[in-house]
């Protein structure tokens, strides 16, 4: 049996579309136009929420204004809220890779939302007589505005669920580092022994990294939270009354609960997306420093007999088809890669925000994809991480203790009281003649070893 179907027409033809479905004609020719990624919006709910919050703001001012009838700003209110509460996603289909500076993104909101309402009032979706996707929903706006400022609001209210992840991590570090705090080791620097240290020094050190960046993403989220809605197309205010954008800036602040901002100059604003660069290349500072740590893990897990070996690592599953009982790393090879993916996010940010032309970046679709998506996937790891690694991290304490005392590290200690010149001495004596600090300078005459041992330790 044949779908029931409606046709759609604009000016550039008719299109047939599915009778009940609640996306119209400016929707399917971009799902036809743009079957790129494989991601459609609807993989960014949070996305879609925002979208729905900004349409909802501006049709609240337009009522407010007088220039959209109380009646219409109910029915598109009731199907913003629907969609706010997580209904109807599935029809925001267009893939978030598209051209256009993102108005099939925007027209695919305009379109739903239009619809949803028709349903509610007990007609028939695309019955646009009654309530128009442009006229209605639209109206005000441009996509130069609705857009952007939605990917700000989207990367903001992701900020909270960021900063739990980072401390989620940070604290499995500190427990770590406090449960190692008398384990003593060799520090290195240039993977060469340098001076001792505790394990949970090195610890703490990884966890003080990551809780510093809690508040630097804080603060930056707070860029983006200066929008240019009412500024439509590029900024002039064309075709939205008097007042507007103050009032629907307003408006959404009230609606999403963030401290929402109008820019100062909405041309500026328009075109401007160095708030997303600044943003993404900090998400790249995190996943540098999650990175980081997690080679000195690898290494301080390597062998598990013939590496460093200082910790041991709790085993998640088999590492090998070949050889037994081999166990792996992954969790942090696993992190290692989110850390290339972040990066790579992040000069593609960069190359699309350098690319903007004149009034308007219509690049910004690619913004929006891979600061959401490093969002993702760097909390994801974050937990991960922190879960079914870190907290299951025990420490090596003879193999720590054992390398320390074996060691030349040591020798640091008797600077202050033999001077440099002869602490190396004492250094490649001990390395040359296999033997200890402490017998090496009673060798050179550099005291007793009662003596050398009060250096050594007091």
């Amino acid at each position: 049996m044949t779908e029931p179907t409606r046709t759609e027409e604009d000016n550039l033809g008719e299109v047939v579309l599915p009778k009940d479905c609640l996306w119209g004609i400016h929707t399917q020719r971009a799902i036809e136009n743009f079957p790129i990624s494989g991601i459609p919006l609807n993989h960014f709910p949070e996305f879609i929420k925002a979208l729905a919050w900004v349409k909802l703001a501006a049709a609240s001012a337009n009522m407010k204004l007088g220039t959209l009838a109380p009646e219409k700003f109910n029915w598109i209110k009731l199907a913003c809220s629907e969609i706010i509460e997580g209904q109807h996603h599935d029809a925001f289909r267009v893939d978030m890779i598209q051209g256009g500076a993102g108005t099939s993104t925007n027209m695919n909101a305009n379109e739903v939302i239009t619809n949803v309402a028709l349903i509610r009032m007990g007609h028939q979706p695309g019955d646009y007589t009654l309530l128009h996707p442009n006229d209605d929903v639209n109206r005000s706006q441009s996509t130069n505005d609705i857009y952007p400022t939605a990917m700000r609001l989207t990367m903001v209210a992701k900020c909270a669920s960021f900063r739990d992840a980072q401390l989620r991590l940070a604290k499995a570090l500190q427990e770590r580092a406090e449960a190692f705090a008398d384990v003593h080791k060799i520090g290195r620097t240039q993977l060469q022994d340098a001076v001792p240290m505790t394990l949970g020094q090195e610890f703490a050190g990884f966890a003080a990294t990551i809780v510093e960046d809690v508040d630097i993403i804080e603060r930056l989220s707070q860029l983006l939270l200066e929008v240019n809605l009412g500024g439509t197309a590029i900024g002039t205010r064309v075709n939205a009354p008097e007042g507007y954008a103050e009032l629907a800036v307003a408006e959404l602040a009230a609606i999403c609960g963030l401290e929402t901002k109008l820019a100062t100059d909405l041309i500026e604003a328009s075109s401007d997306t160095g708030a997303y660069v600044t943003f993404s290349s900090t998400l790249k500072r995190v996943a540098v420093k999650m990175s980081k740590i997690c080679n000195d893990l690898r290494l301080l897990a390597s062998g598990p007999r013939s590496g460093i070996n200082e910790i041991r690592l709790p085993p998640v599953q088999a590492g090998s088809s070949i050889m037994p009982g081999k166990v792996n790393p992954v969790i942090r090879e696993m992190v290692n890669q989110v850390a290339f993916q972040v990066i790579g996010n992040d000069l593609t940010v960069t190359m699309a925000a350098e690319a903007g032309q004149l009034q308007l970046n219509a690049f910004e679709p690619i913004i929006v994809l891979n600061v959401l998506q490093s969002m993702r996937i760097l909390m994801q790891a974050m937990d991960t991480l922190a879960v079914r690694c870190i907290a299951g991290i025990e420490a090596n304490l003879e193999q720590c203790e054992g390398a320390l005392e074996n060691s030349l590290v040591l020798v640091t200690h008797l600077v202050p009281h033999i001077g440099y010149n002869k602490a190396s001495k004492v250094a490649k004596y001990a390395l040359n003649t296999n033997t200890s600090i402490v017998e090496a300078a009673v060798a050179l005459g550099f005291g007793t070893a009662k003596e050398i041992q009060v250096m050594l330790t007091g």
